[in-house]
């Protein structure tokens, strides 16, 4: 069954490669597309387009759908294009006449773009929460080791001390700007496209403000060529935001990577977080963050796959668009398991407490001693070669302290303001 079937055939050929993935992909949208489909029913019965019996009749069937879809038995066959022709098919056969009147008013157009901005929104939703998690992680990992001294590199060379504070919840406040982004990309999804049909509107007197109430959108998109346009749009937002949080898991990932080598010694993680080698008995190796540090450096492509799909359409409706689903919507899923397997790894790092007493750590301390010298009253330049003398020379005792508590310094984490950070981003 196709919705826009005349009664005319279509070349096997031609229906496999237009379908696609839909059956498949749908299957994550139905709910959405039923949530809809109520909404619209509702309103075509408060304009009068269906009786009120008609309209309650609609909505019984559609959550009867609803139901079979949470149970996971809702199926799309062979026989069906996609989960629109299969929802309308299933009311037609329960409510006959009345089955049919559901798709007036509307199109597939704004059916799928209704459908996906809902299941975006709730992914949104979802992936937040998963941040969240991470950062609360973060946050105590750090109050819990924020003592515990680590070296600072620049160009992979020893630099200055650092610590488990100041990494951990380095890693928290920069999650929040990618919640900052999350946010924004949710903004340009909660606008309800539903009743502009193939882009164009509809001639029949329909209520779209009820609908955005119905569906909780918090506003609508007047222009309904402009909701056309949001197709592409809302999913390249929502690919920026994803591959913004996929950037900070990757550097997490390779940080982790590179602190648990034995050439670093920093972190560990218990046996069975890790994996061995089919022939060096010794190896206890991070697969999990090499596979999180890969899936999320693909993620970060996404955007650019999305651009360069959609950037040289003119406005209105194009089959390209319906690729988009083939790329976020597993997208989503792999970022998800990225940011909780994360959290979940993560929670058990076993934190090296005696880093710094490593003869080759002793440079770290170069910065801190000059900078006592020029506390004294030496000219900062008149320290900084004196103190690079006595290194050349090998002359140079560090004095293995870090004092300094001032805003910006390594002493000074402002766990309280991070977290308030947080809480202003997660309320926006």
């Amino acid at each position: 069954m196709k919705l826009w079937d005349k009664g005319q055939s279509t070349d096997k050929k031609i229906e496999a490669f237009t379908v696609g993935q839909d059956r498949e992909l749908d299957l994550n949208l139905a709910y959405y597309d039923v949530r809809a489909s109520i909404a619209h029913a509702q309103m075509l019965a408060k304009v009068g387009l269906v009786s009120e019996e008609e309209g309650k009749a609609l909505v019984l069937a559609l959550e009867e759908i609803e139901k079979s879809i949470a149970e996971g038995t809702f199926t799309i066959e062979g026989e069906f294009e996609d989960m629109h022709s299969k929802i309308e098919y299933l009311l037609t056969e329960k409510l006959g006449d009345a089955g049919k009147k559901i798709h007036t008013a509307r199109s597939r157009n704004d059916q799928v773009l209704v459908a996906m901005q809902l299941y975006l929104k709730d992914e949104l939703s979802s992936i937040k929460k998963g941040v969240v998690e991470l950062f609360d992680l973060l946050m105590d990992l750090a109050n819990q080791h924020q003592s515990i001294l680590l070296p600072g590199y620049t160009h992979l060379q020893i630099a200055m001390p650092s610590s488990f504070g100041l990494w951990f919840s380095a890693y928290a406040e920069s999650l929040i700007d990618d919640v900052y982004l999350l946010n924004a990309a949710y903004k340009i999804s909660d606008q309800n496209p539903l009743g502009s049909a193939a882009g164009y509107g509809s001639s029949f007197a329909i209520d779209r403000s009820y609908t955005t109430d119905l569906l909780h959108f918090d506003t609508l998109k007047f222009n309904v060529v402009a909701a056309q346009m949001g197709r592409g749009k809302v999913e390249k937002s929502v690919a920026f935001a994803m591959s913004g949080l996929a950037a900070t898991l990757s550097k997490l990932a390779m940080d982790c990577c590179l602190y648990n080598s034995q050439n670093h010694g920093f972190i560990s993680f218990p046996d069975q977080l890790t994996t061995g080698s089919s022939i060096m008995p010794h190896k206890k190796n991070p697969d999990v963050f090499e596979l999180v540090r890969a899936r999320c450096n693909s993620l970060q492509s996404l955007p650019n796959e999305i651009i360069i799909m959609t950037n040289n359409l003119p406005s209105g409706y194009h089959r390209d668009f319906q690729l988009l689903k083939e790329k976020i919507i597993p997208a989503i899923t792999a970022l998800k398991d990225c940011l909780e397997i994360t959290t979940f790894s993560l929670g058990q790092v076993q934190v090296n407490k005696d880093i710094l007493s490593d003869p080759k750590y002793d440079y770290l301390f170069s910065v801190e001693n000059l900078n006592e010298l020029v506390q004294q009253g030496m000219p900062f330049r008149d320290a900084y070669k004196q103190l690079g003398e006595e290194i050349a020379a090998g002359k140079y005792q560090p004095k293995k302290t870090v004092t300094h508590t001032h805003e910006g310094s390594i002493g000074n984490l402002c766990l309280d303001k991070i977290r308030k950070k947080m809480n202003d981003a997660i309320e926006e």
